[in-house]
């Protein structure tokens, strides 16, 4: 009577499956990233924007949200990239704090995870 082995990685099928989601994510990023600096490059090109009074708290708290949301993209494309490397280096879908493997539809839903379901709530407790 054998038991069934723990799998304790995500087989190169698996990986290659995980890395066409985070290079999808990572295109759709790009666009998005590309879409606020163009939005950010007009506002400062458009003379309209420049124009002083009370329209000018409007146009910079404008260019703020621009910013922040282009930064949010900037973050968000570095955790997919880092979650490539781990593909390259076969340590994808493993828990940072369990060690056990994160759940595939976590992982669909999410690709650049590091924390399991059960750690995230352990975290929060």
């Amino acid at each position: 009577m054998s038991e069934k082995a723990i799998k304790t990685r995500y087989g190169d099928d698996e990986l290659r499956e995980f890395e066409q989601i985070i290079d999808k994510k990572l295109e759709k990023s790009r666009k998005e990233l590309s879409f606020y600096m163009n939005q950010l490059a007009e506002m400062a090109d458009n003379p309209d924007s420049k124009v002083k009074g009370l329209d000018d708290g409007i146009g910079t708290a404008e260019n703020e949200r621009l910013t922040t949301l282009a930064a949010r993209v900037r973050k968000h494309m570095q955790h997919l990239e880092n979650a490539k490397i781990r593909i390259k280096n076969k340590v994808y879908g493993i828990c940072r704090v369990t060690g056990k493997l994160i759940s595939k539809e976590r992982l669909r839903a999410v690709p650049h995870a590091t924390l399991s379901i059960e750690a995230k709530q352990q975290k929060t407790n």
